[in-house]
């Protein structure tokens, strides 16, 4: 599979992180984070992608982030 790089600025230096998130009504009242995401991101110019972390399996994502 080819990697072509941050669809942005062509970088092949990205990351990754877990963040959780509230919903809408009781779940944002109430700050019950029930909802998962992986958020990839390139250090070199910022551009971030969203992914939920219940349909993403972990290996493939860089993958999808730089289009490959």
């Amino acid at each position: 599979m080819k990697n072509n790089g941050c669809i942005k600025c062509g970088s092949h230096d990205a990351g990754k992180k877990e963040v959780a998130m509230t919903g809408t009504g009781l779940s944002k009242m109430f700050d019950v984070q029930n909802n998962q995401f992986i958020v990839v991101y390139c250090h070199s110019c910022g551009y971030s992608e969203f992914y939920n972390k219940k349909a993403s399996t972990t290996s493939n994502i860089l993958d999808l982030f730089f289009g490959g």
